[in-house]
Formats: structure tokens, C-alpha cells, sequence
């Protein structure tokens, strides 16, 4: 059910336009119908009322038998004019309060013609019989003449207001009078024009939903590509002013967070810089110490937080480092690597070629794979390295031989400072900053790293860059 409702703001809009738009046709056609039928009604009284005038002006103050002559002389076919005794609406109570009131009208207005009472009563119409001249059905009938039976036919069908008017001798007149049929308001030739002012209204609708959703798609697209490299270029400041002001927001945010960051990452390399003055005394110091059995210890401890601060150095400056992305030939960055350890190695893949290019940093992607394939060395005795192309992605896979990570502890690792107890310890070198230096590294070119144990044992690092277009 959730596939049915809309996911997004554009297809909501447009949703609540067409709603929008269907109620509004929906109800100016309903109102239209009965304005319509209103207006008709009103209009056939009117006909009534001055037809019954005209005919009792004509004839009240002929003889009776007179009256039947001219009645007979002015009925013709859906307008029926007759004389008698008794009247042809026998109930004196009008049908409601609308035809009451055309009684009296009646009655006020033909009294000084000696009108003593006045009837009006609505006959549901009948279905016409079909013409036997076939002169209705013939080719050679015109547009004027097929809307004129197309008009008579619908008379002949309609209702009917009967009226009967009583004469100061007692004698009666009644006249017949078909009501204007209703014309649909929606019909076979107007529904095209329907069909196409909603279509242009919707055409208008979705090109202005997008116009106006355009800048909010560029705004999405903007933090997502914010959260990836807090170094993305700022938004435009264009737009409707509340475009412009949100864009703005976001920049400044975008700025105060790339001015924290980088004094958290600048004062952290100062420190670890620093340090190594009073380190180089204390190195200088332990040379005079000669003989003393303390010396190696505190040279073992120097070097440790020497590897620290180094460590500390690298990660705070990876992200304020000033190089500039190019096209890299992965494959041969990888066989460098590969090369520089006697325990790497790089498996051949059959069929693929050697047209792996990146777009990435040179000297921190180098240091990326540099870590990951150390880290492999150190910790699995052997790393066995596995290049290929997937599609529009890159995936360098480098497996070991060491006892693997706990599972709970795979995404942990990436943390800088964050050790692995047990084989991965501080014995076995490292201060758990090399995999969240590659990490770092692998999504600042928009790829990334993931790890998991090997069935037969071990851990697979796969890294993962998109391949340059």
C-alpha cells in the first residue's frame, strides 16, 4: 500500500494539483448544471406566464364557442390549447410552493379580465415515438436543421407545465407547455476541450513543481555532498529569497564546521610537532646514560612516542594537506605498493585489462593502500592482493593470513586510536590510526573500505573507488 503514496515533495504537489484540480472541474460542472436548470425553470415559468396572458387577452371576451375555434387555431404539436367545462388540473393545491406562487401571479394579473382561478400543475414527460418520414435520418439534412430535431425531440420528451385558467362564465382554458429539456454540461464534443485545459493545466503545473523543487534538489545533493568532503564547493546564493537565505545557511554552516575541524586537526599536528623537541633532548640525554641498565627502556618508551606523535601528525594533517586530485593508473599504484613488501603479492586477473583509472590524490591514495597492505603483513603474516573492475567501481581486494577480528569489532576499528586486544596488540607495532587514515582517504575519493573474516581464516580489507570517466 505504502508503493501507492507518493515519496517525494514534487509527486506530493503535483498529487494535491490534480485533487485540486479535479474537485474544482467537479464542482464548476455541478454548479454550472444547476445554475443551469435554475435559470431554465424561471425562464419556462416566464413563457407560461406571458402565454397564458396572451391567450386569455385573446379570448376572454369571446362566446364560448367561439373560444373552442380559436383554441383549436392555436394548439399545435407540444403546445396544446383546449376549452371545457371542468379544468385539466383537477387538484386545486399546487404540486410546491414555487408553482403556488405562479398561481397567484396568474390570478393577480388576468383578474381584470375576469379570471376567477388559476392551476398549474408539472406532468412527467414521454418518451417520443420515432419519426416515420424518415425525414430525421435523412443524408441530406443540414447542422441547422439536425439541431432543430435534436431540439424538438428533446421538447417532445420533457416534462410538461399544464395550466388551466377559469373564465368569469365558469368555462375553463388549459394550455400545455413542454419545459426546456436539460442540456448536460458535459458531453461528447465538450469533453475533449475538458481533457485538454486539464492536460495544459497539469503540463503547467509539473514544469512550475519543478522549477520551484530545483533549488531544493540542488540543496540535497549539496549536504549529501557535504557529509562526504566537508571541502565541497559552497552553494550558489541564487534564487527566490528563501532559496537564497537556506543556501546561505548552509554555507556558513559548511564554513564554521571546515574552520573547527581544521583547528582541531591543526592544533593536534602542532602538539604532536611539538613534542618532538623535548623528545630529541630527552634522546640526546640518553646517550650520555651509558652503562645504565634504564637506558634501553626509556629508548624503547622514546620510540613508541615518537611513532605516536608521527602517527598523530599524519591523520591531523591528511585532511588540511593541500594536494590536488589527478588521473591515477591504479593498477601500477598498486604493483608499487605490492613491490615495496616481500610478503605482498599481486594475483593476475585474466581477461582484464590494465585501464583502471581513478581520480584521486596521488600520495594519500598511495598512502592508503601503503596501510592497508601493512596492516595485512603485520597482523597476517602474508597479504595476497586481488585488482579487478566491477562496473563503474574499482575493487582491490587484499586478504591475510592472520586469526581475523571479531565480528562485533569490524566497523569499530576504523576509530582512530581503537587496537584489537588479543593478537592485534601494541607488541605487534601500530597505534590504531592506519585504518581510519585509508578509511579517510578511500572516501575522500569517493570510495570506501570494508572489512570481513575469510571463511578459511584471515581478513579481507576491500577497497572500493569509482572509476574515472
Amino acid at each position: 500500500m505504502r508503493r501507492f503514496v507518493p515519496q517525494t515533495l514534487p509527486v506530493w504537489v503535483l498529487a494535491i494539483v490534480i485533487a485540486g484540480l479535479l474537485i474544482i472541474q467537479v464542482t464548476t460542472l455541478v454548479l454550472v448544471a444547476r445554475d443551469r436548470n435554475s435559470a431554465n425553470e424561471v425562464v419556462d415559468y416566464y413563457r407560461l406566464n406571458d402565454r397564458v396572458y396572451a391567450t386569455v387577452q385573446l379570448m376572454h371576451a369571446e362566446a364560448p364557442d367561439a373560444r373552442a375555434a380559436l383554441a383549436s387555431g392555436l394548439a399545435h404539436s407540444g403546445y396544446g390549447v383546449t376549452v371545457s367545462a371542468a379544468p385539466a388540473v383537477s387538484n386545486s393545491i399546487a404540486g410546491n410552493d414555487q408553482l403556488a406562487e405562479l398561481e397567484d401571479i396568474l390570478v393577480a394579473r388576468l383578474a381584470k379580465f375576469g379570471v376567477l382561478d388559476a392551476r398549474v400543475r408539472r406532468d412527467p414527460g414521454r418518451q417520443p415515438r420515432p419519426a416515420q418520414d424518415g425525414s430525421d435520418s435523412g443524408s441530406d439534412v443540414g447542422d441547422v436543421e439536425a439541431d432543430l430535431l435534436q431540439v424538438a425531440t428533446g421538447f417532445a420528451a420533457s416534462d410538461k407545465l399544464t395550466a388551466s385558467v377559469q373564465f368569469s362564465d365558469g368555462q375553463w382554458l388549459n394550455l400545455i407547455q413542454p419545459i426546456t429539456p436539460p442540456v448536460p454540461v458535459l458531453t461528447l464534443e465538450s469533453l475533449p476541450l475538458y481533457a485538454v485545459a486539464a492536460g495544459l493545466v497539469l503540463l503547467a503545473a509539473a514544469w512550475a513543481i519543478r522549477r520551484l523543487t530545483a533549488p531544493y534538489r540542488v540543496m540535497e545533493s549539496a549536504v549529501r555532498r557535504l557529509g562526504d568532503d566537508i571541502k565541497s564547493p559552497p552553494l550558489p546564493e541564487t534564487g527566490s529569497r528563501e532559496i537564497r537565505a537556506a543556501a546561505r545557511a548552509l554555507n556558513v554552516m559548511q564554513r564554521k564546521l571546515r574552520d573547527y575541524v581544521e583547528g582541531r586537526e591543526q592544533l593536534a599536528a602542532a602538539l604532536a610537532h611539538d613534542l618532538r623537541t623535548p623528545m630529541t633532548r630527552m634522546r640526546i640525554r640518553l646517550s650520555l646514560l651509558r652503562g645504565s641498565r634504564l637506558r634501553e627502556e626509556l629508548a624503547a618508551d622514546l620510540a613508541d612516542i615518537e611513532a605516536i606523535a608521527s602517527s598523530v601528525i599524519d591523520f591531523a594533517t591528511f585532511e588540511v594537506s593541500d594536494e590536488k586530485p589527478e588521473r591515477i593508473d591504479f593498477r601500477s599504484l598498486v604493483e608499487a605498493v605490492a613491490d615495496g613488501f616481500g610478503a605482498a603479492s599481486l594475483a593476475s586477473a585474466p581477461g582484464q585489462g590494465r585501464a583502471l583509472v581513478c581520480v584521486a590524490r596521488p600520495v594519500a591514495l598511495k598512502r592508503c593502500v601503503t596501510n592497508l597492505v601493512q596492516n595485512a603483513v603485520k597482523y597476517g603474516k602474508r597479504a595476497q592482493l586481488s585488482l579487478r573492475g566491477n562496473g563503474d567501481r574499482i575493487l582491490l581486494t587484499i586478504s591475510d593470513e592472520g586469526p581475523g577480528i571479531p565480528p562485533a569489532q569490524l566497523d569499530a576499528v576504523f576509530a582512530p586510536f581503537v587496537r584489537i586486544d588479543g593478537s592485534r596488540s601494541r607488541e605487534t607495532g601500530g597505534h590504531g590510526l592506519g585504518l581510519a587514515i585509508a578509511r579517510n582517504i578511500a572516501r575522500d575519493a569517493g570510495g570506501d573500505i570494508t572489512l570481513a573474516n575469510r571463511p578459511r581464516g584471515g581478513l579481507e580489507a576491500t577497497l572500493t573507488l569509482p572509476l574515472a570517466a
